[in-house]
């Protein structure tokens, strides 16, 4: 990892909507700054392959809730090679088929659900303030919907990623179907704006908070999206890649 330990760790957050490049950007981003990575919409996710695997009806909240306080999810936070484990299942490709992308909304917008997973968040965070975590002590940078404003509200840099409706559909019709033409962004647009129709209703991730800044990237390339956000970074916290 780059450098040396710093005095204090570095907390990142970066929010925004579905197809805004949250993934890729701060993995990248966390990889040029040695810190680890948290993908907390995985654990959303992974909540949901568990319910569904276990015969849980998602509509039943009360059933998921209790479901979820005893998920057995562990998060590799490696942001070169994160790994999803339920159950010792490594479920990290199968969170991500369309079977989840579409029953995702009902465990993210269950409250008692947010709740547990807000706190299994907060201490994952706070874990790679210490030396013999991942990080060594350096921090983490942690991406999702309400890490902004509710799960890292302190924290050190807080970025909202967002970019065009038709970037985000193009970008997601290319990382699901390998090609961005009508027909593809038409068959990920339930997963791209249902799903973030769906999500508002619990969480803000489309206006940046007070204290978030904004970086948008409809004509950024990944590169040039991830230099304007360790531009950020460094603006806010004095410390660069």
């Amino acid at each position: 990892m780059p450098g040396t330990t710093p005095s204090t760790p570095l907390v990142i957050a970066i929010d925004g909507p579905s197809g805004s490049g949250k993934s890729s950007v701060s993995k990248r981003v966390a990889t040029r700054l040695g810190l680890a990575y948290l993908d907390t919409g995985a654990m959303y996710r992974a909540a949901t392959w568990w319910c569904l695997e276990r015969g849980v009806p998602l509509d039943d909240a009360d059933a998921v809730a209790a479901e979820v306080a005893a998920l057995p999810l562990v998060m590799g936070v490696d942001p070169q090679a994160p790994t999803v484990h339920v159950g010792g299942v490594d479920v990290a490709e199968a969170i991500r088929d369309t079977r989840i992308s579409t029953a995702v909304s009902a465990v993210a917008t269950n409250l008692a659900v947010r709740a547990e997973l807000v706190r299994l968040q907060r201490a994952a965070i706070a874990a790679q303030g210490l030396p013999d975590s991942f990080s060594g002590g350096r921090g983490v940078l942690a991406e999702g919907r309400d890490i902004t404003t509710v799960v890292a509200p302190d924290a050190d840099a807080r970025i909202l990623l967002t970019a065009s409706e038709d970037a985000r559909l193009a970008r997601r019709a290319l990382d699901v179907h390998g090609t961005a033409d009508a027909a593809a962004m038409l068959a990920t647009r339930d997963q791209v704006l249902r799903r973030d129709a769906d999500d508002s209703t619990v969480v803000q991730f489309h206006v940046a908070a007070d204290g978030v800044v904004t970086v948008d990237s409809s004509d950024l390339d990944l590169e040039q999206t991830v230099q304007a956000v360790l531009d950020v970074v460094a603006t806010v916290t004095g410390r660069a890649a």
